[in-house]
């Protein structure tokens, strides 16, 4: 069974969006932060799925989606051999992410924000992200993964 991915992959870039989560960032949204904010939001998408998903569709996900970054990044401009180290760099971190992301649930106020600075090169109060994210988690466990795969989502959060 083959399943489109491409509205999982455009509801995730249109969160990844949102003004509001670079309004304390230093630098203004550049690619990589744009690209680690949608890691956080793809791996909060898979914390919340692995246990309610398949793993072999998690995994064509994830296949698909790297995919699309990768193409993303060759529409940008990049050569070849700069692309095959991006992309090494980018799955690292956001296997990092995923790792951290696991114990979410058990980070306090303070940890969190540490997690967010470490990422985003950020000295800065981290508090917007980590409301924004604890309602995405939230907003996560209230639809189901199907809702993902229909169409562009409303996210109410």
């Amino acid at each position: 069974m083959k399943i489109n991915f491409l509205n999982i992959y455009n509801n995730l870039v249109k969160l990844t969006r949102n003004k509001v989560l670079y309004k304390n960032l230093s630098n203004n949204e550049s690619f990589s932060d744009r690209l680690i904010i949608f890691f956080f939001h793809f791996a909060f998408f898979l914390k919340l799925y692995k246990n309610q998903v398949s793993k072999e569709i998690l995994q064509e996900l994830h296949d698909f989606i790297f995919r699309q970054i990768e193409l993303s990044i060759r529409e940008i401009g990049y050569g070849d051999a700069s692309i095959n180290k991006k992309m090494k760099n980018y799955i690292n971190l956001f296997y990092s992410i995923i790792n951290k992301i696991d114990n979410w649930d058990n980070l306090d106020f303070k940890r969190k924000n540490v997690f967010f600075c470490e990422y985003l090169n950020n000295s800065s109060n981290m508090d917007n992200l980590i409301e924004y994210f604890n309602k995405y988690y939230i907003f996560l466990t209230n639809n189901t993964f199907n809702s993902f795969l229909k169409g562009v989502i409303k996210a109410k959060f």
